[in-house]
């Protein structure tokens, strides 16, 4: 592969640094008051344009031929949405007691907190041949209802900011999530034959305003000289971040290939994924929602910001392997099939 080319393919992840480094040169542009305007372009504009654009790009009619595989849908949103917050809980109980710093302690929460991504678990679970269908319906399920639960974890788990009311919280949410989500779906179901048709850059569309996002934060980050971010605690929270991703994918293909499961090979690919995958283009913009005027918001969105990529990268590599197992598993229960009882 070209450098152009692997350029094109990891454009977004590049633009995370870009972005980053634009906003440590000059943090004036996106600080609260300066000339974007964040705290109502970013706050209110910018977040409705993201999740209206889900809405229009949610292939819902997709998603009936898996409705009905109850016990994945219960396996996976139980996993990722009860069971990860809970031990990444118990497993910060531990690390506060380290010299981590406590900000991206509490970000590493956040991200436990997280619902399953809209398109790299699908991505990587049609990339391996598995469930795709249940891959589509648990990502666009488990998005509707991160918008409910997850703003009650970040508060049951952090708190919130004590000059932002529930109420408020949950206003604003209604009103730059649920509406333009809905609005989308909408209008979806009008220009449904036209959008198939054409195409269009749905996901390019959200990168770009994500990007736009995670550039404003971070220039709140960087006017503040109070905050800064130590190097060390930086990489070992790289290290907790692989090590939490490869262990609960562990878990999920020992628990869904366990005998009584119910579940086939191309359904664990699913799961796997699914279970451990968690969104940066829902995370980003509720954090910025619940958390509005925390000074060390960036922070705590760092480890969301390396997770995004380390899933896509740890699941990319792994895809070959777990293809390998599936392939064997499923010609293995084709020849048991066949063997005369």
């Amino acid at each position: 592969m070209g450098h152009l080319a692997r350029v094109r393919k990891e454009w977004f992840i590049i633009g995370i640094v870009l972005v980053i480094l634009s906003a440590k040169l000059q943090p004036s542009i996106g600080v609260r008051g300066g000339p974007l305007k964040p705290e109502i372009t970013i706050a209110y504009f910018a977040v409705s344009l993201i999740f209206f654009n889900s809405g229009l790009s949610l292939k819902t009619e997709e998603l009936t031929s898996a409705l009905l595989h109850v016990r994945l849908h219960l396996f996976v949103q139980s996993f990722t949405l009860v069971f990860f917050p809970l031990a990444v809980w118990l497993l910060l109980r531990v690390l506060s007691l380290s010299s981590i710093d406590q900000w991206l302690l509490r970000g590493l929460q956040t991200v436990s907190c997280m619902p399953p991504p809209v398109s790299s678990a699908v991505i990587l679970t049609k990339a391996v041949g598995g469930n795709e269908a249940a891959a589509i319906f648990n990502s666009a399920f488990g998005s509707f209802l991160g918008i409910i639960v997850t703003p009650l974890l970040l508060l049951l788990f952090l708190g919130s900011s004590s000059s932002v009311p529930f109420s408020s919280i949950f206003s604003q949410l209604f009103m730059t999530v649920v509406v333009p989500l809905i609005l989308g779906q909408v209008c979806r179901g009008f220009l449904r034959e036209y959008l198939d048709r054409r195409k269009l850059p749905f996901s390019t569309v959200s990168s770009v305003v994500l990007l736009l996002i995670i550039f404003t934060t971070f220039c709140d980050t960087f006017s503040n000289p109070s905050i800064e971010l130590e190097p060390s605690s930086l990489f070992i929270i790289v290290i907790i971040i692989f090590s939490i991703q490869l262990s609960f994918m562990l878990l999920t293909f020992a628990l869904s290939t366990r005998s009584g499961s119910g579940f086939s090979p191309a359904d664990t690919v699913a799961i796997i994924f699914c279970s451990t995958h968690k969104s940066l283009t829902l995370g980003i913009p509720m954090l910025k929602i619940v958390f509005e005027g925390y000074e060390h918001l960036s922070l705590i969105s760092v480890p969301l910001l390396i997770y995004h990529p380390a899933q896509i990268l740890l699941g990319s590599i792994l895809v070959p392997s777990i293809r390998s197992w599936m392939r064997s598993r499923q010609k293995a229960v084709k020849l048991s099939a066949l063997q005369p009882v």
